[in-house]
């Protein structure tokens, strides 16, 4: 029996294994920039080349930097299986808050910044412990977080705009840094995620896990860096031609 058992084996036909260059794409992720490359195509190409230009650029990226910003946060949330509804109206009640400081109450930038971040930490606190501690659903919490906080900002501002703002406080969106700290920024970044990289790598291979090759893997971080260098190549020249007034 052992006899046929070995033959059996010897016969039975191995699977063809998957084209290892197949294995490594994260299909989702390529399609996804593949959307947004030919949505930026058929904007330049509808609007003569101005949704490229200098100016277009530099208020796009002004203008999505609270999304960006709030997005980031909201990842943490999202993985833990957890929604939060109240983020937008938080932002705004921390925004209208900061405004009131700088402008009614006269306050210096940097304790306006402190006193608005630290309100945020504690209204978020105020959210997660009931999720938490009283295991209320977040939807629930969220909800009446972005009902709360929407109704404190019109009575506190009395539905007015808050305006105008310090020329400091202006700065903060308004302002651009020198191209030196820009490039620094960037150059350590890219060395911590670098460091970061390798080491996970060396991680793996003391578990006895796979990895790619050490060629594979300099060369994916080293089109990473061109990649980051040169976006803040080209930011830097787009600060250069366009400076919006403030």
């Amino acid at each position: 029996m052992s006899k046929n058992t070995s033959s059996e084996i010897k016969l039975t036909p191995t699977a063809p294994a998957a084209l290892p260059a197949l294995k490594g794409l994260n299909l989702q992720v390529f399609v996804m920039i593949a959307a947004i490359v030919v949505i930026m195509l058929f904007f330049t190409w509808v609007t003569d080349g101005a949704y490229l230009s200098a100016r277009n650029i530099s208020n796009l990226l002004r203008q999505t930097a609270i999304t960006g910003i709030l997005a980031v946060g909201m990842v943490f949330v999202i993985i833990s299986a957890e929604i939060d509804l109240s983020v937008g109206s938080m932002m705004g009640l921390l925004g209208g808050a900061a405004a009131i400081f700088d402008v009614w109450l006269g306050w210096p930038l940097p304790l306006t910044i402190l006193v608005t971040l630290v309100m945020g930490l504690l209204l978020g606190a105020w959210n997660g412990w009931w999720v938490a501690y009283r295991k209320v659903p977040s939807f629930i919490v969220t909800l009446a977080g972005m009902l709360a906080f929407r109704g404190i900002l019109i009575g506190i501002t009395n539905g007015t705009t808050v305006s105008p703002t310090s020329p400091a406080m202006s700065q903060i969106g308004q302002s651009y840094l020198p191209d030196g700290i820009g490039f620094g920024i960037g150059v350590v970044g890219m060395a911590v995620f670098i460091v970061w990289q390798w080491r996970g790598r060396m991680r793996r291979q003391a578990l006895g896990l796979a990895t790619s090759s050490s060629t594979a893997a300099v060369g994916r971080q080293a089109i990473t860096a061109v990649i980051v260098l040169g976006a803040i190549w080209l930011l830097n020249g787009l600060s250069r031609r366009y400076r919006p007034r403030c």
